[in-house]
């Protein structure tokens, strides 16, 4: 049976078993773009795979309401072509070759995750068919020598060390010496989350933090006690955790649960899991990596500002009104670059796009895009957000914003 989900205009099937046959579809189809992607709408990375649908089906609603894709003095529309993945990378992998080959689509936006990411690349990469993704952070990808992968967000490396600089300015203002800091850690054994862990051990070193909890969490992660046990018994002034959304949604809980006090605690995937609404009083101060904050000034004709993006898509969905997890507002960027790639091309020729998309220098409600030769994005830096008493987030951006060392009553 195919599985089918509710997406936006633009948007087509969504098939999810081995073997079915969907309709062929070609790269441009009379006035209509087709993009494929492969994405995870079951299966443990489900959570942020429809947060990027439905970044993906915003973006292409909005570019067909306002003109379109310009190529050679002709409007054309965009349309998805989705197939669910089931987080499994042979899956991805396979299914991406099959919109390639089957399918006859010509460009892709990315899965979501490392994980996949790194499945479906060699394929993209093998055929010659630009891909322009959004949720894929580890630096590891952008070694590869890949010349058709291009992605808007920031690499893992940076996505908790940062606030290991802004903790150690805090506690110089008064706490306490950054190297008396220490550190308890629990970090998924995928990709993405052993570079977080890289980036983090750098950091620590040169504040010299000592780190007394290393630990790697259940595959499932279903259960990081065994971690928070041995937090209570050391009391480190730090709790550092990547596990993507499940992942957050675990800690968060089983840190309610136990009780855990922290000085400080910084959680990759939090706003995605929504803590500040299952587990406010845990979430209370947990200090939240982002890619986008609400209150920047960039700006560009399709979406406005990110103030604006914000506001016009929780009026879409109204499900978001108490905060829109990054991973959908880069989604949406990665849409806009194609269309921007598209009009600069001024063909559908694929290495003119790809072409077209290495030259991208573009600023966007996301913040600016600026391709590596590695095809990274080194124009955006990570920001945080902390979680306040009331469930709202505070945007960080500086030390003297954060509420630190952190309080919490059970």
């Amino acid at each position: 049976m195919y599985k089918k989900y509710s997406i936006a205009a633009g948007a087509a099937l969504a098939v999810g078993l081995a073997g079915m046959v969907a309709p062929a579809v070609a790269k441009v189809e009379g006035d209509t773009i087709v993009i494929g992607s492969s994405l995870s709408l079951t299966g443990k990375y489900s959570t942020n795979g429809f947060h990027t649908q439905k970044g993906y089906d915003f973006a292409v609603k909005r570019i067909n309401d306002t003109g379109g894709v310009k190529v050679g003095g002709k409007s054309y529309k965009l349309k998805v072509v989705y197939y669910d993945d089931e987080s499994t990378p042979s899956r991805a992998s396979q299914l991406t070759e099959r919109l390639v080959k089957q399918d006859g689509v010509d460009y892709m936006l990315g899965p979501y995750s490392t994980t996949m990411t790194k499945a479906v690349a060699p394929v993209t990469e093998k055929y010659k068919v630009p891909m322009v993704e959004a949720e894929g952070a580890s630096r590891s990808l952008f070694t590869q020598g890949y010349k058709y992968m291009f992605a808007v967000l920031s690499t893992s490396e940076y996505y908790l060390a940062p606030v290991l600089d802004l903790i150690a300015q805090r506690a110089k203002a008064g706490w306490k010496s950054p190297s008396d800091l220490r550190i308890g850690m629990a970090f998924e054994n995928d990709g993405f989350s052993l570079d977080v862990r890289a980036g983090v051990l750098d950091v620590a070193k040169k504040y010299g933090m000592k780190i007394v909890i290393d630990d790697k969490l259940p595959a499932d992660l279903s259960d990081m006690s065994a971690t928070l046990t041995k937090f209570k018994a050391l009391k480190p002034d730090i709790l550092l955790v990547s596990g993507h959304s499940k992942g957050a949604a675990t800690a968060a809980r089983q840190i309610e649960e136990m009780k855990i006090n922290a000085s400080a605690i910084s959680i990759t995937h939090c706003e995605a899991a929504k803590v500040h609404v299952k587990f406010p009083k845990s979430a209370n101060g947990i200090l939240c990596p982002t890619q986008w904050l609400t209150n920047l000034p960039n700006s560009e004709p399709i979406f406005g500002d990110a103030q604006k993006y914000d506001a016009d898509f929780k009026k879409a969905y109204p499900e978001y009104n108490t905060g829109i997890p990054y991973q959908t507002a880069q989604a949406s960027a990665a849409v806009l670059v194609f269309k921007d790639a598209f009009e600069r091309a001024n063909s559908f020729d694929r290495d003119k796009v790809r072409d077209a998309l290495s030259a991208t220098d573009m600023n966007t409600f996301y913040g600016p895009i600026k391709f590596s030769e590695a095809g990274n994005n080194i124009a955006k830096p990570m920001f945080y957000r902390q979680i306040q008493a009331d469930g709202s987030y505070k945007n960080i951006v500086s030390h003297e914003d954060m509420t630190l060392p952190r309080k919490v009553s059970y």
